[in-house]
């Protein structure tokens, strides 16, 4: 997924500003409210367009070649553009075959490049060629800091890296190991948040069941009560405070350990039914040579455990087609299980190397024509699947989010629909003259049709 923002701040005056191009996922993103938020706190102002921008700042992925395209586009745009550009993000991170910076090797003008997550050297970089200010304005600063999501809902980064050593990953090279932030630090962002008038939080990471895990679960304190730096603490505190402000809690990037099976009875209405389980494969083989944390057997089994606890639990997931060396019953093998396993939202990518990822040396790689058509029949499978599960919906009563509204009425989506990932809910406007939809509320919704990725309903 790609975002791209130019933010739309103003003070007016001489004030110096930036131009900010954010690309990548939401961790990223993320990334780039906390540079923006430091611009802001410092007095500088975000331009609307290049040419009003003193220079220019581009937040860049670095995971796929797609993305590393995408971003180097974006970077040659820029100095196209506007000439000063300051280069940020996981594309950053990255060297050639040769081990040469491969922004500097494509674009040598660029006046400086830093990794991911790199808040004070992107500043650093920023005060030598637009100097600071003389009179910051830090009271323009919200507590929530400067978002570039809608208003009503907002990520919330938990940690940064990841202790894993996923084959087809580099992200642990560009971001480094597993750092979680302290317990208290996220419930007071999480507060500023919903005071703010967010009404869906967005729990991410690299490894979000793993929070906690390299300060050993460390003891913290949250409004003068303890509370351990653990996934399961930290949920019960965000439902209990998402509870105060009639808001949602959505968990990412959450790998099926089995400490998780305690979060699914937290899931009131507060805490949402929904799981986004990055599983990649089915088969112990090819999770093998993943070198991923779980095996097959153990998530269909903890699947199925999570439907007999929670049956309105949403379960998102991706996965990876014609990965080196599936054979053919291996790939079987994957679409049996998901036959069994009914992934309420799924995505499939079929493999494709990356830059510096250990998978690139295994042996018996798939030819892209065949890594393609298994992708294709991976969605194909899910088409029916989704179709099937969507149409029990109907005539049910749903809550949902309105995130737009158009001519017809408005676009929301339920608990089981993130924002730009998922499916949205087309929802026609209660029949009341003093009752409108509006951005930013829930409504009750009874859906009266669905397709393989959408519903429709009327608003009551």
């Amino acid at each position: 997924m790609a975002i791209e923002q130019i933010s739309r701040l103003s003070t007016g005056g001489a004030t110096p500003k930036v131009g900010f191009v954010s690309l990548g996922c939401p961790k990223a993103l993320v990334d780039s409210e906390q540079i923006l938020t430091q611009l802001r706190a410092e007095g500088y102002d975000t331009a609307k367009s290049y040419d009003g921008a003193d220079l220019v700042i581009v937040n860049t992925c670095g995971f796929i070649d797609a993305a590393v395209q995408e971003s180097l586009d974006a970077i040659g745009e820029a100095l196209s553009e506007n000439g000063k550009v300051i280069v940020t993000g996981c594309l950053g991170a990255k060297k050639d075959a040769s081990g040469n910076d491969i922004i500097m090797s494509v674009h040598p003008k660029v006046l400086a490049v830093t990794g991911p997550h790199a808040l004070g050297e992107v500043m650093d970089a920023v005060h030598i060629h637009l100097p600071k200010p003389h009179e910051p304005f830090i009271d323009l600063v919200p507590a929530q800091g400067v978002k570039l999501t809608p208003k009503h809902f907002a990520y919330l980064k938990i940690s940064e890296g990841c202790n894993h050593r996923c084959s087809f990953c580099i992200i642990p090279s560009m971001r480094g190991d597993l750092v979680s932030r302290p317990i208290a630090d996220v419930m007071l962002e999480a507060e500023n948040l919903f005071k703010a008038g967010v009404k869906e939080l967005l729990v991410i990471s690299q490894d979000t069941s793993a929070y906690g895990v390299d300060v050993k679960f460390r003891m913290g304190f949250w409004n003068g009560k303890p509370v351990k730096t653990h996934m399961t603490q930290l949920v019960e505190a965000l439902g209990g405070l998402a509870k105060q402000y009639g808001a949602w809690v959505r968990l990412h990037y959450v790998y099926p350990y089995p400490h998780v099976d305690q979060i699914i009875p937290m899931m009131d209405g507060n805490v949402l039914p929904y799981l986004d389980v990055p599983l990649q494969h089915a088969h112990p083989a090819v999770l093998k040579r993943m070198k991923r944390p779980a095996s097959g057997e153990k998530n269909i089994e903890r699947i199925r455990a999570w439907r007999e606890m929670c049956p309105d639990i949403t379960i998102r997931s991706t996965f990876i087609a014609g990965f080196p060396g599936e054979t053919e019953e291996e790939f079987e093998y994957l679409l049996d299980f998901l036959k069994e396993a009914e992934i309420d939202r799924l995505g499939c990518f079929a493999y494709s190397p990356v830059e510096g990822a250990t998978a690139n040396e295994l042996e018996n790689p798939v030819p892209e024509e065949v890594r393609e058509d298994r992708r294709r029949r991976v969605m194909e499978l899910q088409e029916g699947i989704s179709k099937k599960r969507l149409q029990a919906k109907v005539g049910k009563t749903l809550r949902v989010l309105i995130d737009s509204l158009d001519s017809s009425g408005g676009v929301g989506r339920t608990s089981a629909d993130a924002p730009e990932i998922d499916g949205v809910v087309y929802v026609k406007p209660p029949y009341e003259p003093n009752r409108k939809l509006k951005v930013g509320e829930f409504f009750d919704v009874t859906i009266t049709a669905a397709d393989a990725h959408d519903l429709w309903g009327e608003a009551n």
